[in-house]
């Protein structure tokens, strides 16, 4: 049976930059095996986007 384990990254939206900066932070995890499988958006107060994520894991003692 697969298993999964999930990651939340949080991208506040207060610099002309951070769409290039969350693009790359998810790019580095996607280099890692993460997947994006929801992202939440706030416009109220420019809070910006909450990203979960997930990948899936190993079980002990099976080497890929």
């Amino acid at each position: 049976m697969k298993t999964f384990e999930y990651d939340i990254l949080s991208f506040p939206m207060t610099r002309k930059t951070s769409l290039s900066d969350m693009q790359a932070s998810l790019n580095a995890k996607g280099a890692e095996g993460w997947e994006v499988v929801s992202i939440s958006s706030s416009e109220f107060a420019n809070i910006g986007h909450t990203v979960f994520l997930k990948r899936e894991t190993t079980p002990a003692g099976v080497t890929a």
